[in-house]
């Protein structure tokens, strides 16, 4: 069965505390060529039947009206595992 890969992540305006943290992390333990951290969320889908574009179409508007907020969060990717 196929699955489906939504990646959502905070828009570039919006503060990441998460990230922060995790790059003084990174810095505190000697890794200090990474200058920023984002993270975000990864959701799997998994769909009987074929995915086409009316499929990824419909996981779009499920992505944008109940898997990201869309006032801080962007969807930006969707795409296919199998």
């Amino acid at each position: 069965m196929p699955i489906i890969v939504v990646e959502v992540m905070p828009k570039a305006e919006i503060l990441d505390p998460q990230g922060k943290a995790v790059a003084g992390a990174l810095t505190r333990l000697g890794h200090d060529r990474y200058t920023g951290v984002r993270i975000g969320k990864r959701f799997e889908l998994t769909i009987d039947g074929p995915v086409d574009d009316a499929t990824l179409a419909e996981v779009r508007e499920i992505a944008e009206d109940m898997l990201a907020n869309t006032v801080i969060e962007d969807v930006v990717s969707i795409s296919v595992a199998e």
